[in-house]
């Protein structure tokens, strides 16, 4: 599962007026180091502090317009202002994508730029053979709960302590986050399960969670 060539995946992402999309060169790695815990304050502990490392990017994410690794960092840009950061991470032996970060500059906050990169990277992963696409969301603000329902993801529970973030001034403590993901792959491609395979309890949450 490779890559789209940037060339065919960026024309797939509708950004309103005024704003670009571009992948992440070599020389902007500083100013998104810098600009992203401003944006999103609660990257400075977990598992996204890794966008916060100069290093992260050099070893693991796609620069420069290649994309030979598994990692993506797109920025978006508003004439010549760095004003949000989108990043992804491919899984290739299941076919899936991991929406990894979102950060928008807040001046630039409730424009639709998150909802216009997730709906165009849905159409550029299903052309390079994704079938399955899901991210891990805080629970402290609901604006990334309520845009992933409003884009069509399911919400399909919890991960209890999974990551860690900054609760109050000096204060880290593991905290529960929230699993969304959408199907890619058509219907006829995927296997239900038996519900006689299942405990009691399976049963009864997957019901819940798949009640069609």
């Amino acid at each position: 599962m490779n890559w789209l060539p940037w060339s065919e995946a960026l024309p797939l992402i509708d950004l309103p007026p005024g704003y670009t999309v571009r992948t992440l060169q070599r020389e902007h790695i500083g100013a998104v180091v810098h600009a992203v815990p401003r944006w999103y304050p609660d990257v400075t502990f977990g598992v996204n502090s890794v966008f916060l490392r100069e290093d992260f990017y050099l070893d693991r994410v796609c620069l420069d317009g290649a994309t030979d690794k598994d990692l993506i960092t797109l920025t978006v840009w508003h004439g010549d202002e760095l004003v949000g950061v989108w990043g992804s991470e491919r899984e290739v032996d299941s076919l899936a994508l991991w929406g990894r970060i979102v950060a928008i500059a807040p001046d630039h906050a409730g424009k639709g730029l998150t909802r216009a990169i997730n709906q165009g990277m849905e159409e550029v992963g299903r052309r390079m053979g994704a079938a399955f696409i899901y991210a891990l969301v805080t629970l402290r603000h609901r604006f990334m709960q309520q845009g992933l329902e409003s884009g069509g993801y399911r919400l399909l529970g919890f991960f209890p302590g999974y990551d860690r973030e900054l609760v109050a001034p000096g204060v880290v403590k593991r905290v529960y986050q929230a699993v969304y993901a959408k199907l890619l792959a058509p219907e006829d491609k995927v296997l239900r399960p038996d519900p006689k395979n299942m405990s009691p309890a399976a049963r009864r949450l997957y019901a819940l969670l798949f009640p069609d």
